[in-house]
């Protein structure tokens, strides 16, 4: 089976949906930040590893509990994840912090701050052309 094989995009589609919703209503861990997300799954062809990406919203300390969390309860997520997920095998997960969104939502700030900078610059400018 190819890395981006239709079967495969299904899998990690199923195998992303299936563990948002694990991380989020199952684990009662204290680490575990309430606003973690499962950003994307890559499954390997074989099944064997997944490699889940995580977003955290929160400082860096946060992110770091919420992944040490996250790997003392593997074990448990995987079982569930076999429970949920008719695969031939169920797949090691590996949990990677992906701060995306977090670099998407800094990226929104900064354009809004330049939109109302040259706004700003406009306005000043048509006033001074006023006078």
């Amino acid at each position: 089976m190819r890395k981006n094989s239709v079967k495969n995009i299904r899998i990690n589609s199923e195998v992303q949906k299936e563990l948002s919703i694990i991380i989020h209503d199952e684990i009662k861990d204290p680490r575990i930040a309430p606003m973690t997300s499962v950003v994307t799954c890559e499954v390997a062809p074989d099944l064997k590893t997944c490699k889940a990406y995580v977003s955290v919203l929160g400082d860096e300390e946060m992110q770091k509990s919420t992944l040490e969390g996250l790997n003392s309860a593997e074990g448990y997520i995987r079982r569930e994840l076999a429970r949920r997920v008719n695969l031939r095998n169920t797949p090691e997960i590996r949990f990677i912090i992906d701060q995306s969104i977090e670099y998407g939502v800094n990226m929104s700030h900064f354009i809004d701050k330049v939109n109302e900078e040259d706004a700003a610059k406009v306005n000043k400018e048509e006033s001074d052309k006023n006078e």
